[in-house]
């Protein structure tokens, strides 16, 4: 007698479980992914073999254009960056509103005079973007406003450090004065940004 061969079903795989999953970790690292933020001017740091990198927190940033302009960074921390503004305006007699103090949290950076500081974070956010050139912060002998954003941070919180960006092409003299500014307030130890080298950043 011939055997009788059991029917065969499809195998069914049920996907649902894990699209769920692949969903939620597309979510997780949409929303904890830190996006780099653009540099305010086109900057081509000098190249190095060096491979260290720099501290994810509690860093500040002094960016250098090749026309030898200033802007600072200060550390993306709300309620530091308004204790450092309240400093500054302490020491150049100003006094800054409550809404200047909340467009002074989203600055990514600050490239103006300590005189033009009230009438920028004043100006609505898509002005302030659309600024292309400003005229940097005055670092010479006589008027040391940069020097005086990184010491202000430093007492908001002595654990800052500071990573300073300057372009290939700035000249020495500008890089000079800002080593000697800081050498003036006995801070030694920063990091200089680099691309490395073969690579274009």
């Amino acid at each position: 007698m011939a055997r009788i061969k059991p029917k065969r079903h499809g195998v069914v795989t049920d996907m649902t479980a894990m699209c769920d999953v692949a969903f939620l970790l597309l979510t997780f690292f949409i929303l904890t992914t830190q996006f780099k933020k653009p540099d305010v001017e086109q900057i081509k740091p000098p190249s190095s073999i060096s491979e260290k990198l720099l501290p994810d927190a509690s860093l500040m940033t002094i960016n250098i254009t090749p026309e030898g302009t200033f802007y600072f960074q200060p550390v993306d921390n709300g309620s530091e960056r308004i204790a450092l503004l309240d400093k500054m305006g302490e020491k150049y007699g100003l006094k800054f509103s409550n809404a200047d103090k909340v467009a002074f949290t989203k600055v990514q950076s600050i490239g103006v005079p300590m005189t033009q500081l009230k009438s920028y974070l004043e100006l609505p956010d898509a002005e302030r973007k659309a600024i292309k050139k400003s005229p940097g912060i005055p670092l010479d002998s006589t008027n040391k406003q940069l020097i005086d954003w990184v010491q202000q941070s430093l007492s908001v919180n002595p654990g800052y450090k500071l990573a300073i960006k300057g372009d290939v092409s700035t000249k020495y003299p500008k890089v000079k004065n800002l080593f000697e500014g800081l050498r003036d307030i006995d801070f030694l130890k920063f990091w200089l940004i680099t691309s490395q080298e073969g690579k274009e950043q």
